[in-house]
């Protein structure tokens, strides 16, 4: 394989790495969920701390693939694929959150978030490196100035600017996610330009074996076992708590 072929294990791994932190987040609240673990459990700093990591590793990673499948050139039949899949991942989210939990129910989660962002994203691929970089800043800054009645309305939640804005399970609005997505577009760029990208450990699925072979494989999958994963915990919980 030549240096610039193949997935690039770096990014692979990362993504790996997040949704064990995501999964093993989720299996702790579903614990708490099923009263085996205090209540408020998860609001304690350091699982609070873990969910806000696992969160902006996705943001994050979500930004830097976005260069790295348009850097070239956008490609808009695969772009607009893209998002539509995860967009309707999120509707699913949505609407079972509200079967299940309608007072929490997940209106702008993470899913809802990359799909937006990444339509967003798009506009910053070709502007200058420093432009974007200060645009992540303020985006990141501004709910410190910019909060208030004027951005109460439920259809305006999703900035992120409402000083009372729905309670949900999982909330990544606008601002100030959108710049950890831009961190991520940057980062990226920015590894392009320096030439790290081209000398990035890549690798070809078809030649991974043992441990490594399924922890690069969950990192090319994570959408399907994003949605899958919960329901399989909750199965596994519930099913422990009744054989009790």
């Amino acid at each position: 394989m030549s240096a610039r072929s193949g997935r690039i294990l770096l990014l692979d791994a990362l993504r790996a790495a997040a949704l064990a932190g995501m999964v093993l987040f989720h299996f702790v609240y579903d614990l708490q969920f099923f009263g085996h673990l205090p209540p408020g459990t998860v609001h304690q700093p350091g699982w609070d701390a873990l969910a806000h990591l696992v969160a902006g590793g996705f943001i994050f990673l979500a930004g830097a693939s976005l260069y790295l499948a348009h850097r070239a050139r956008i490609r808009w039949p695969e772009a607009l694929k893209r998002v539509g899949k995860i967009g309707l991942a999120a509707l699913l989210i949505t609407l079972v959150t509200y079967a299940m939990m309608p007072q929490f129910f997940v209106y702008f989660g993470i899913l809802h978030a990359i799909a937006t962002f990444s339509l967003l994203g798009l506009a910053f691929l070709r502007l200058p490196l420093i432009l974007v970089v200060l645009t992540a800043l303020g985006v990141f800054l501004l709910p410190r100035f910019v909060e208030g009645e004027a951005f109460t309305h439920p259809a305006l939640w999703w900035l992120g600017l409402s000083p009372d804005p729905a309670p949900a399970l999982d909330f990544e609005p606008l601002f100030p996610w959108f710049a950890i997505f831009l961190a991520g577009l940057a980062t990226l760029r920015l590894a392009t330009r320096l030439g790290w990208l081209d000398h990035a450990t890549r690798y070809d699925p078809e030649a991974m074996t043992g441990p490594r072979r399924w922890l690069l494989w969950a990192g090319r999958n994570t959408l399907p076992l994003y949605l899958l994963h919960q329901p399989l915990l909750f199965a596994v919980i519930w099913s422990y708590g009744v054989l009790l």
